[in-house]
């Protein structure tokens, strides 16, 4: 059985086993899907361009369906990447490899599995992660990744590779535009099972064309944040 499908069968296993990654409390807090596809007409180039029009239309979005966070975004083929230079090249990568949570700077982050550290680094490039964490697990047997970007500095000044981090524990914060890669404040979450010698840093988002292989070393994070059965709002 590949190694995708053997820790899927296990995150499903252990789905009401996971902690929390952010305060949400099914019985008051709404959510609400947010469309980063080309079917969104919403979006337009001058929004994209400019961080703090992204962040008020994302706000707008909230406030509207009294939402506490907007998720989505796993397998979504998005626009909204042209934004920055990172992703551009012949074939451009368009393809969102995580789960995205919008909501405000200063979010606390919890660690939904015990783990340790295993690396950290500050992708400060326009468009990049800005602060991030990245975390290791074992579960069943299975030893995989867990990736937090568009974190806030203070998320990793204290971080040490190797460091034991508990079930529930406070990890990270949601960062601000000038410290998150220049994004509307929100967490990107993302399962990685090889990491490929890299440290700090994990493609996000990919080309169309290696789909299928990416998709495969990042099973749905969804299987751990459990969500989206609480969404009430659509889009």
């Amino acid at each position: 059985m590949a190694l995708d499908i053997e820790l899927t069968k296990a995150l499903k296993n252990y789905t009401s086993g996971f902690a929390s990654i952010v305060p949400f409390d099914p019985e008051k807090d709404q959510l609400v899907s947010l469309d980063f596809t080309k079917d969104n007409i919403e979006l337009t180039e001058d929004i994209l361009d400019d961080t703090g029009r992204f962040s008020a239309y994302i706000n707008t979005k909230l406030k509207y369906a009294r939402a506490v966070y907007g998720i989505g975004g796993y397998d979504e083929h998005r626009t909204i990447y042209k934004r920055s230079a990172v992703f551009d090249g012949e074939e451009p990568r368009r393809l969102h490899l995580g789960l995205d949570i919008w909501g405000d700077a200063g979010t606390p982050v919890y660690a939904p599995l015990e783990g340790t550290v295993h690396s950290f680094a500050f992708n400060d490039n326009y468009g990049d992660y800005g602060a991030t964490l990245i975390l290791q697990h074992e579960l069943e047997g299975i030893i995989f990744h867990t990736l937090y970007g568009h974190l806030s500095l203070h998320s990793i000044e204290d971080k040490k590779e190797g460091q034991i981090i508990e079930k529930g524990e406070w990890i990270a914060a949601f960062g601000n535009p000038e410290e998150n890669g220049h994004w509307p404040p929100h967490l990107h979450f993302q399962l990685i099972i090889n990491l490929e010698g890299m440290k700090g840093d994990y493609p996000g988002v990919c080309k169309y064309s290696d789909r299928q292989r990416y998709l495969a070393n990042c099973p749905d994070p969804e299987f751990m944040v459990n969500l989206k059965r609480f969404l009430k709002v659509k889009k």
